[in-house]
C-alpha cells in the first residue's frame, strides 16, 4: 500500500506586515503539495491574558503573515487554488479587544474601555463567558499573493487578496488568487476562531494557529481578484468605500465568472443574481464584500 507523503511544515519565522515580492522565500512547494503553516495572531502575540495590552510602540503594525511560500512553476497570469483543510489553535485560546470604536463614535462616544478579552477554546466551542459559548468556526483573516508593483500592507485588501476578513476563507473551501510574480509568493495569517460579519471592533477572536493547505496551480488563467469556492457556492470579493461600489464590482466579477466558466449570458446572470444572490461582509471599515450564488443554480461547469 502506498501512503501519501507527510505534509511539509512552515514554522513560525519572521513576522511580515506586507505582501512583498522582495522577501526571500521561506519554503518552496510543488503544485498539489500539502503544507502546514504556523502563524501568529493579529496582535503579534502581545495579548495572552486579560491584563495584557496591545503595545504599538513595540509592534506598530497588525496582522503579521507567515511566508512567502514559493510555488514552483507559478507565473504571472496564472491562478493559485488554495484548499484550506484545517485551522487548529496553537495555544487553545483566542483573544479580542474593543478599544477602537472608529465610525461608531458618532453615536456611542469615544470612552470605550480597552476590553481585552481572552477566551478558551475546547470541545468545538469558544468560551466567551460563563454563560455564552460561540461555535468554533475558524477562518483566515489574511491570505494573499505578492503584487508585481507596490507593496500593500496587511491592513487593506485588494486584487492580491490581503486582509479580506471574509468568514468563508475557512476549512472546506478553496481560495483562488491571481499570480503576479514568478513563484507567486503566497502569505497567510491572521487566523480567527470565529468572527461575525463586518468584524465590528476591528478584531475577530484572534489566535495563533496551524493551517493545513493544499496549493494547486491553474496555468494561463488570469482572474481579476480573489474568488472562493465552497462545496455549495461560488463567490467573488472586492474592497472599497463606499461599500456600494465594492458590492457592484464583486457582483460584476461574479457575473463574469458565471459567463466564462458556466456559459451564462451576462444579462441573464444579472437577472438571476437579483433574486438569489447573497452577500458576506468583511471588515466593514474598508468595505470588503463577497457576493455569492449557490452552485445549484449554475448548471454544469465548462471543461
Amino acid at each position: 500500500m502506498t501512503h501519501a507523503p507527510e505534509p511539509k511544515r512552515l514554522p513560525l519565522g519572521p513576522l511580515y506586515y506586507e505582501f512583498s515580492r522582495h522577501n526571500p522565500a521561506r519554503i518552496t512547494i510543488e503544485p498539489g503539495e500539502q503544507l502546514w503553516v504556523e502563524s501568529e495572531d493579529a496582535f503579534s502575540g502581545q495579548i495572552r491574558g486579560n491584563d495584557d495590552r496591545r503595545d504599538k510602540t513595540k509592534r506598530p503594525y497588525g496582522n503579521p503573515q507567515t511566508g512567502p511560500i514559493e510555488v514552483l512553476g507559478a507565473s504571472p497570469g496564472d491562478t493559485l487554488a488554495i484548499q484550506i483543510h484545517e485551522i487548529i489553535p496553537s495555544i487553545g485560546q483566542c483573544a479580542t479587544r474593543t478599544s477602537d470604536p472608529r465610525q461608531l463614535s458618532e453615536w456611542l462616544g469615544t470612552e470605550c474601555p480597552h476590553g481585552t478579552h481572552v477566551c478558551a477554546i475546547h470541545d468545538g466551542l469558544i468560551h466567551w463567558s460563563d454563560s455564552i459559548t460561540i461555535p468554533y468556526r475558524p477562518m483566515l483573516g489574511c491570505i494573499g499573493t505578492a503584487p508585481d508593483t507596490g507593496v500593500p500592507t496587511t491592513g487593506p485588501a485588494g486584487p492580491h487578496g490581503g486582509n479580506m476578513d471574509i468568514i468563508e476563507t475557512c476549512p472546506g473551501n478553496t481560495v483562488y488568487l491571481p499570480v503576479f510574480v514568478p513563484g507567486a509568493w503566497l502569505y497567510l495569517g491572521d487566523a480567527h476562531a470565529a468572527m461575525g460579519h463586518g468584524e465590528l471592533s476591528a478584531s475577530g477572536l484572534e489566535m495563533p494557529a496551524h493551517t493545513l493547505i493544499t496549493v494547486d496551480l491553474i496555468r494561463g488563467q488570469r482572474i481579476p481578484g480573489p474568488r472562493i469556492e465552497s462545496p455549495t457556492e461560488i463567490m467573488t470579493i472586492a474592497t472599497g468605500c463606499p461599500m456600494e461600489r465594492a458590492s457592484a464590482e464583486a457582483f460584476s466579477r461574479l457575473i463574469q465568472w458565471m459567463e466564462s466558466d458556466y456559459g451564462w449570458d451576462r444579462w441573464r446572470a444579472y437577472d438571476l443574481l437579483t433574486h438569489v444572490a447573497r452577500i458576506s461582509v468583511g471588515y466593514y471599515a474598508i468595505g470588503t464584500v463577497a457576493t455569492k450564488i449557490e452552485k445549484r443554480y449554475l448548471g454544469e461547469k465548462r471543461g
